[in-house]
């Protein structure tokens, strides 16, 4: 990419109170894609590893330096502006999720933009620190301008009403959260299937597993891509150096496994920068083979 432009900075949130977080930003053709923060999440490290092979794990942990029983991924959107549209892809975690996330609105505000410049939404799935922030601290729609698109497999398997009894009994409120924000748009929503192209240079792929219809969007100009893979790899650390394992934070671990092994080979053959929403530094970087497996290096690297 000669037209490259790379940025990292922090957002100045620091007057709000709010951590600094980090971001970054790259042309595409006439385009530009910038991450933006919404903070970070704080999960117990075995929502994550009580899946995972016991006797190899430790190793692994003390390898990342993944001490301790928390982890505290940070949770960054991908923006997509090329001069007609703005396009987020998903919408963070709003006011009611977790008090280190949320922070969305500050964030587009430190890059000179409104809630209602967003003119699309493209939503990769439907847990919360991805449609939650749909609404604002009143409860009313944020995104009063954009257009709402989501994969018809996605909506209708949080929208049917037997979610919240057949999904795991501790992630009943992530069903109840995603249908109550989808009862107030699908009168405004536009469905897509694996392989359409949902925007000029966007086009959808089905990476199935995270959740029953989770996508990723190649966002294309000429030669230059990129691909938004939302939580289809969804750590830098083990998702790259054991993608074979089963991560507790995916619905179908088996189907999850075959999405990520095909989405790192095809970024590391491909060398295309690809933005995942639980990645370090903004989110942004590359994929290289490594030690038989990957490696993710970020753009601030």
């Amino acid at each position: 990419m000669n037209r490259r432009e790379l940025m990292t900075g922090a957002l100045a949130l620091g007057a709000a109170g709010l951590p600094m977080q980090s971001f970054a930003r790259v042309s595409l053709g006439s385009g530009t894609l910038t991450t933006v923060s919404d903070g970070n999440l704080v999960l117990p490290a075995g929502f994550l590893f009580d899946t995972m092979p016991q006797d190899e794990l430790p190793a692994l942990r003390e390898r990342f330096g993944l001490t301790g029983d928390q982890l505290t991924p940070e949770c960054n959107l991908a923006l997509y502006q090329d001069g007609e549209r703005t396009v987020l892809f998903d919408v963070g975690s709003g006011p009611d999720f977790m008090p280190s996330a949320g922070i969305l609105t500050d964030s587009l505000d430190a890059l000179g933009l409104a809630p209602e410049d967003i003119t699309h939404v493209l939503f990769t799935h439907a847990h919360p620190d991805h449609i939650w922030g749909l609404l604002d601290d009143f409860g009313d729609p944020l995104f009063t301008e954009a257009s709402y698109m989501m994969g018809r497999a996605e909506w209708d398997y949080w929208y049917d009403p037997n979610t919240v009894d057949t999904i795991r009994e501790d992630r009943a409120a992530f069903a109840v959260g995603a249908r109550r924000r989808m009862e107030l748009i699908e009168d405004a929503v536009e469905f897509f299937d694996d392989g359409d192209e949902v925007l000029p240079g966007i086009a959808a792929i089905a990476t199935y597993g995270h959740t029953p219809g989770h996508m990723s969007f190649e966002i294309r100009q000429g030669d230059d891509a990129a691909l938004v893979v939302g939580d289809a790899i969804g750590n830098h650390h083990l998702a790259f150096a054991r993608p074979d394992w089963a991560s507790g934070a995916d619905q179908d671990t088996d189907a999850a496994i075959t999405a990520r092994l095909r989405l790192l080979d095809r970024l590391a053959s491909e060398q295309m920068r690809m933005v995942g929403f639980h990645l370090p530094d903004g989110g942004m970087g590359r994929v290289e083979r490594a030690d038989g497996a990957y490696r993710f290096v970020s753009d601030a690297s």
